[in-house]
């Protein structure tokens, strides 16, 4: 299901204020009772985790007019690491939009107007084309309020001024048709599958979404892709434009590219140092290749090898965040750096070292299924405690990796391969072996706590027989 967040709401007093006793004991003037005769609200934008600054609008689910109901997705919000839909805490009718599919909002900033009834469609709609059309956008910082939705109320019958407080500082954008539309009906579809579409020449328009909603995602462009190739039609296949890069062009970052840039600028204040290990895969190798065809992967072994590892050195699965004092998690949530399209995400094994090795490889695969698609939850990619970063599948032998905010430890995986190594009897024997490196936060793990914990890890991997219980 998607992530929604409780819309929050200011009303207007529906009743007079209580009666007080004024000083010297004159009675208080009575008041005639004020009734909302209607209601339109603003639409916020949401933060959907705890270090978004700001949202993009991947795509609009439901157009202006349409009616609502509580419970159902309107928009599709790109934020630091997935898209998310989010869902409607009210009826009514969604009378304006502010912001644009493609463009984005700062956290707290006005982004649609909903209103009660279909007669305050028009009101809502005359605030939009009152707004000067060159305000500029709300800058990052400048609505420190985290609330989705605010509301007002104004007599059916009362001029525009009566909500022109509503939107004063919301650019107002013009009506032009999303390259991803049908007669001015929306088209669903991830960035992705947007791009991919764009880059394959292949029309968003007749594809049916098989993600949420009808969402179109990535495998259905692909798909019709392959399914024009197969009717024969030189179409797709022709119109197909060639990937790539303008060269000296200035490319914006986007939102997950502008988190990483945070984060990583975040980690050098943190002081850090690095223990390399070189560890026998020879036992690990033959185990994966017994039990690859039961679903296992490489990652949920390492994953869970890690995971057994930091039980008995709690302080590497330890974390420091406000510099005066360390925490001991009492959850192993290993994390495991994922590239994907735009950006880099740490999905997250939460519990790694209590859940069997099967169960962590099918888990394992949802995880990176949803990262791919940008449909992980916040629970999901950002409750990590200790992180790895394999890049051996590339033919990497070693690197470094920088140590994400909020934890203790990462650990670099480098490829493994076979190496000429000499026995404790003088003999010259021929094994697989790999490297590893951590980065910890010096603050609170040191180097003698990282040399036990990667003998330990050494001893699992090399000795495997714990993996599988």
């Amino acid at each position: 299901m998607s992530h929604s967040h409780l819309l929050q709401s200011s009303l207007i007093p529906t009743a007079p204020l209580s009666l007080r006793r004024r000083p010297g004991g004159v009675a208080p003037i009575p008041r005639k009772p004020h009734f909302i005769q209607s209601k339109i609200r603003e639409i916020f934008m949401p933060a959907l985790s705890s270090t978004m600054t700001e949202g993009k609008i991947v795509s609009w689910i439901k157009s202006e007019g349409d009616k609502l109901s509580k419970g159902e997705s309107v928009v599709v919000v790109e934020s630091d690491k997935a898209d998310m839909d989010v869902e409607s805490f009210y009826d009514g009718y969604l009378a304006a939009i502010f912001v644009d599919e493609g463009l984005s909002a700062t956290v707290g900033s006005t982004i649609a107007l909903l209103a009660e009834t279909e007669e305050e469609i028009a009101l809502a709609q005359s605030q939009r084309s009152s707004s000067p059309a060159s305000a500029p956008a709300p800058s990052a910082g400048t609505n420190d309020a985290p609330k989705v939705l605010d509301e007002m109320s104004a007599p059916v019958a009362a001029a525009p001024a009566a909500i022109s407080s509503v939107g004063s500082n919301v650019a107002a954008l013009g009506s032009a048709v999303h390259p991803a539309s049908d007669g001015g009906k929306r088209v669903v579809a991830s960035p992705y599958a947007k791009k991919l579409a764009k880059d394959l020449g292949v029309d968003l328009r007749g594809i049916a979404g098989s993600g949420p909603n009808g969402r179109v995602v990535a495998k259905d462009v692909e798909a019709a892709l392959a399914a024009a190739k197969t009717g024969g039609g030189a179409t797709a296949a022709e119109a197909a434009k060639p990937s790539g890069v303008e060269l000296g062009s200035v490319v914006p970052f986007t939102t997950m590219q502008n988190a990483v840039s945070r984060n990583m600028v975040e980690s050098l204040e943190v002081p850090t140092f690095r223990v390399g290990y070189t560890i026998t895969t020879n036992a690990l190798d033959a185990l994966y290749k017994k039990i690859k065809s039961k679903g296992v992967t490489m990652t949920a072994l390492l994953a869970k090898a890690t995971a057994l590892a930091l039980v008995k050195h709690p302080v590497v699965n330890s974390s420091c965040r406000d510099g005066k004092s360390f925490t001991y998690n009492s959850h192993i949530n290993v994390a495991v750096a994922v590239a994907i399209d735009g950006g880099l995400i740490t999905p997250v094994l939460q519990d790694a070292d209590k859940i069997d090795i099967y169960s962590l490889s099918r888990k394992w695969k949802e995880l990176v299924d949803k990262a791919r698609a940008k449909q992980l939850q916040p629970n999901e990619y950002t409750t990590g405690t200790f992180t790895l970063s394999n890049l051996g599948m590339f033919g990497v032998d070693r690197f470094d990796a920088i140590l994400p905010p909020g934890t203790g430890a990462i650990m670099a995986v480098g490829g493994s391969r076979p190496t000429l190594v000499g026995t404790k009897d003088g003999r010259i024997g021929l094994k697989s072996q790999m490297q590893v490196n951590v980065t910890a936060d010096h603050r609170v793990i040191y180097g003698s706590d990282l040399a036990a914990f990667l003998q330990t890890l050494a001893q699992i991997i090399e000795d495997p027989k714990d993996l599988t219980f």
